[in-house]
Parts: C-alpha cells; structure tokens; sequence
C-alpha cells in the first residue's frame, strides 16, 4: 500500500493559497499515513532561557498561521514561531515566492545565484512580510496556545511571534520604534511565549529589512521593544554579516546586549538571481537565499557572536539558523555556541524532518 507523503507548503500556489489550506496530521493519517515514533532527545534543554524539550524551532517562514504552527508542533518541534506579523493587514508578493536555486555555500559576496527547475535543497524567498490584520493574527495567536495545551506534552511547546515595524512613506525613526513596540504589546496580549523582532528581510526596501546593518536604530527599537516585553523573552533576529564587516556585527551585538534576551542568526544571505532566460529576475532586486547554501556562512557567524558574548560577559543568548537538515548540522550548531537551532527550508521541503533528526540523535 503507498502511503501518501505528508503535506506541505506548495511553491507552485500562492501564499493565501498556502495560507487557507493549513496541513492536518489528522485528515494525512486517515488517508493511511503512519507518523514515526516521536523519540525523545536526552538532556537539558532551554531556548531563550525557557524550559524546552528540545533544541528543535521553526523558524518563521513555514508557520502561516496557527494551524501551520500546530501541524509541526506535533512533528517533532519544541518552538514554533508564528509568521512574522505586522500592525495592519500587508499583502504578499506575487508569485513566485520561493525560487528552488542552484549554487554551492555562499559568503555574501556573490553577483548573483541561478535559479534551478529542479527540486534543491535552497532557494530564493520572496514574500515582502505579508500580515493578517492583528484582529485575526491575535485571535489565531491565543487559539494556537490553547491547541499547544491540548498536546498534553510537558514541557509543552513555546508559541514565539515574530513581529515588524510597518513603515509609511514619509515616516520618521520614531514611527519605526513605536510601531516595533506596538507589534510586540499586542503579541503579548495574544499570548506569546517569547516575542522575536525581525531586524532582516532582503526582500523589502524599507529601513525594516536592513535595520540589523545599523546597529545605533536596532539598539533604539530594541530598548523600546524591551520596554514593550517586560519580562517576556525578546529575541532579534538577524541577517548575514560579510567578512568586512564584522566591526558592524560587533556594534550590533554591543547595542543589542543590553536589551535582547537573544538572537536569532542568520535570517538568510541575500544575492540577485538570475533565471533560466538568464536574466535578473525580481527586477534585479536581491532576495534572500535561505536553506543548505547559507550553513556554513552561518555557522561561522555563530561562532562570531558567541566569542564576542563571551568576551563580553553578556548574557545574549543565540539561537542558530541556516541549512539544517541532520542531527549532525544541530550539533554544529550547539557546538558552535547556539543554544537552540530552528529549522525553515528542510522543514518545508521534508515536514517530518524533525523527527528523522529525533531518531538521528
């Protein structure tokens, strides 16, 4: 008998596609489908200083909306961060939103990658933030934790909510700080475990989608973003530093210490892609490259942060992203400094993929 294979996000169809028909473990099972033993992951385990039961995240990207989030939480996954949302309603990009690409591990410094009209284990994120309207993202926040209890599991997983600034034409910094704060108070009235500001997103224009490379501003939103959170975890999520400009990254993490509970990196590494015509496609514009060709640039910013934090003597936690597919890229990872991996790419293209490294471990 073929066993269907899980369900999962559809590159081919739209992000409200995606978006109104949520995977359901339950509807996969009745249709024949086995999930694998849940296996436990021996030892001690926080992320940003909360009890989990596993190193195991998702990252933002794959959790549309709450039953997304539920969908994973029951594959393996201790922390799942809820798509990254905004004070009003903002529309996705057209199509194509996720581009498969081909090309080895990027440094940043690349003129460009090929886009592939094959399966690849990376590709091109193009979806400009979209965000439901807080009157539905809040609502879906507060029904996710109720279905996380209903799991029965101890600990059971942590619900983090990624939240941007939404900027207007002809706004000034402050409408970047208070609208940062805002996002992260209504979070917390929905029920967020752990709040994560994304600092980084190569496919916007915005002072929002490059705020990690000006570290003064990033300190300012994340003091007001503190200021927000209380005593709620404040995680800020980062993008790719280059080799030249590490003196930038050091300032960052000078300015973020104080404030952040810990940082999440690397969001992606951002280069133009050309298509099969051979032309620039998104009009030329960079995109974010996510998956297996971002590891090692990653890895080695890990092992950036964690010598600077040490150094310092702060208490900034890092939480490490970036091509992880095997239990062996979560130990690199640990090793590296991380205190907890999240998962994006693998755990769209592969949804069990959690508990393959479960069994791996």
């Amino acid at each position: 008998m073929n066993v269907p294979a899980l369900p999962s996000y559809d590159i081919r169809q739209t992000y409200d596609w995606n978006y109104r028909r949520p995977p359901s473990l339950v509807e996969w099972m009745e249709g024949s489908g086995k999930v694998p033993e849940r296996r436990e992951m021996p030892g001690s385990w926080t992320f940003a200083g909360l009890p989990v039961a596993s190193p195991l995240g998702i990252a933002a990207g794959p959790l549309l909306n709450g039953a997304w989030c539920r969908y994973y939480a029951q594959l393996g996954f201790d922390v799942l961060t809820y798509k990254t949302v905004r004070s009003r309603q903002w529309e996705c990009y057209p199509l194509p939103n996720l581009t498969p690409v081909d090309c080895g591990q990027l440094a940043g410094d690349e003129p460009g990658v090929s886009a592939s009209t094959e399966s690849a284990s990376s590709w091109a994120v193009s979806f400009g933030m979209p965000s439901q309207s807080p009157s539905i993202w809040q609502e879906d926040v507060q029904a996710t934790k109720e279905s996380f209890r209903e799991l029965g599991r101890k600990p059971q997983p942590l619900l983090s909510v990624s939240v941007v600034a939404t900027v207007a034409p002809g706004a000034v910094e402050a409408d970047l700080v208070d609208d940062y704060a805002k996002c992260a108070r209504l979070a917390i009235a929905a029920g967020a475990d752990c709040v994560e500001a994304n600092f980084s997103c190569p496919n916007v224009s915005t002072c929002d989608g490059d705020l990690y490379l000006q570290p003064a501003l990033a300190g300012r939103v994340a003091a007001a973003l503190r200021a927000a959170t209380g005593d709620v975890p404040l995680l800020v999520k980062v993008g790719h530093f280059r080799d030249d400009r590490l003196e930038d990254a050091a300032e960052l993490l000078r300015q973020l210490a104080p404030q952040a509970t810990a940082v999440v990196t690397t969001n992606s590494v951002a280069s133009r892609v050309r298509g099969a015509n051979g032309e620039w496609m998104f009009s030329g514009q960079r995109r974010g490259i996510c998956g297996a060709a971002t590891r090692e640039a990653s890895l080695r910013q890990v092992e950036f942060f964690r010598r600077w934090v040490d150094r310092a003597g702060a208490a900034l936690r890092i939480i490490g992203v970036g091509g992880i597919s095997t239990a062996a890229h979560v130990r690199s990872y640990l090793d590296a400094g991380a205190e907890a991996v999240q998962l994006a790419t693998a755990a769209m293209q592969q949804p069990d993929i959690g508990l393959r490294i479960r069994d791996q471990w």
